[in-house]
């Protein structure tokens, strides 16, 4: 794993950005430092799955709705609002 790298907003980013693996309450900020440790290369997203206990599909839904609504859509308060636009479908 790489020291530091430049990340989206061009500062560097080093392990100490990322939050501690014993983080228990994930606010935005700490979602999106792990998002954007995985987007340039800091950490693997395999590496962030198993350090902060992570499902690939909740990090994958961190990542989407940093897409569509910015950091301010990984607000647990805002799930839901989001959430509602979305088509649900069931596997029979």
């Amino acid at each position: 794993m790489m020291d530091s790298v430049v990340d989206l907003a061009s500062r560097v980013m080093t392990e100490a950005d990322l939050p501690p693996p014993d983080t228990k309450r994930w606010v935005m900020r700490r979602k999106a430092e792990v998002v954007a440790g995985v987007r340039c290369g800091l950490i693997s997203l395999e590496e962030a799955c198993r350090r902060y206990t992570l499902s690939v599909e909740e990090f994958l839904s961190w990542q989407r709705l940093i897409d569509s609504h910015g950091v301010r859509g990984l607000r647990a308060t805002r799930l839901q609002d989001y959430r509602q636009g979305e088509k649900v479908t069931l596997a029979e």
